[in-house]
């Protein structure tokens, strides 16, 4: 039952991938294709029950309507962070696709920037996330941005500073509460050795690391190693009454900022120490 099942999938994944070729899909105004999506799920899933064999904790405390902006840490070079935390909601129940925003260079990868779009990633902009939030989605964002996912080994799990607090003056101006998140296990898929610059910038990316697979193994060592995962969803953030007007407080939102931070620090911390080892 098993092996039909499988084929199932994997002829009906087939016939998306036909009906790409010929134009014949349907998406929204931001590239997400709903049947896409579907289409991935079964690799989505073994990634997330075999592969990573994902413990999500505090779903619950993601609004089941309106806006909403989820903050994480952030590693891993591509958005896998991003899709599992997704993925997560989706089986708690939350029956709406979240958007995440991603750093404009992944967009010129070829292959993986078409799922990227099409599976709800959004180029990240000010301008986009507050328009996304106007729609009353969930948005997925990650202050650390290439800070994050250019950290050296050595400095693993270690929050970089988050930016000016764009996401706080978003938040502000849109009354979207601020569900803060926190990702472990996604460190240690490509862990940082060191860096070829010269690709880097002929890729026109922040940086091109140097890792236990990659470039060694050369395409092959774009295959993620199987880390055991933890997501962590935290209870919303109360802003104390503060509004529109004070998202242009600079101490205000460096205050709030910092405080997410924070707050996301030490539960990554706490779920390093539920997790009792990387590959376990």
């Amino acid at each position: 039952m098993l092996g039909l099942g499988l084929v199932r999938e994997l002829g009906r994944a087939a016939d998306v991938v036909a009906k790409r070729l010929r134009g014949e899909y349907d998406e929204d105004e931001w590239g997400f294709d709903p049947e896409f999506a579907d289409a991935a799920a079964p690799l989505l899933s073994f990634l997330y029950d075999r592969w990573w064999r994902v413990t999500a904790t505090g779903t619950e405390h993601v609004p089941r309507e309106g806006r909403a902006l989820l903050v994480a840490n952030h590693a891993g070079v591509l958005p896998w962070d991003a899709t599992m935390m997704a993925l997560a909601l989706r089986r708690a129940g939350v029956s709406r696709d979240p958007r995440f925003l991603v750093l404009d260079w992944a967009f010129g990868l070829p292959w993986a920037s078409v799922a990227i779009r099409r599976g709800g990633g959004v180029p990240a902009s000010p301008y986009n996330a507050l328009r996304l939030l106007e729609q009353d989605h969930l948005v997925m964002v990650f202050p650390e941005g290439a800070k994050g996912v250019g950290k050296p080994w050595s400095e693993r799990y270690r929050l970089q500073r988050f930016g000016r607090g764009g996401f706080v003056e978003l938040a502000l101006r849109t009354g979207a509460p601020i569900v803060p998140c926190a990702v472990v296990g996604s460190e240690e898929i490509y862990p940082k050795l060191g860096e070829i610059p010269g690709v880097a910038r002929l890729l026109g990316a922040p940086y091109m690391p140097i890792t236990p697979t990659f470039p060694l193994l050369g395409p092959f060592g774009a295959i993620p190693l199987p880390s055991r995962w933890r997501l962590a969803f935290g209870a919303p953030i109360e802003l104390g009454g503060l509004g529109p007007e004070d998202a242009d407080d600079r101490a205000t939102v460096l205050e709030i900022a910092e405080d997410v931070r924070g707050r996301i620090q030490s539960m990554v911390y706490d779920n390093l120490i539920e997790r009792q080892g990387a590959f376990r």
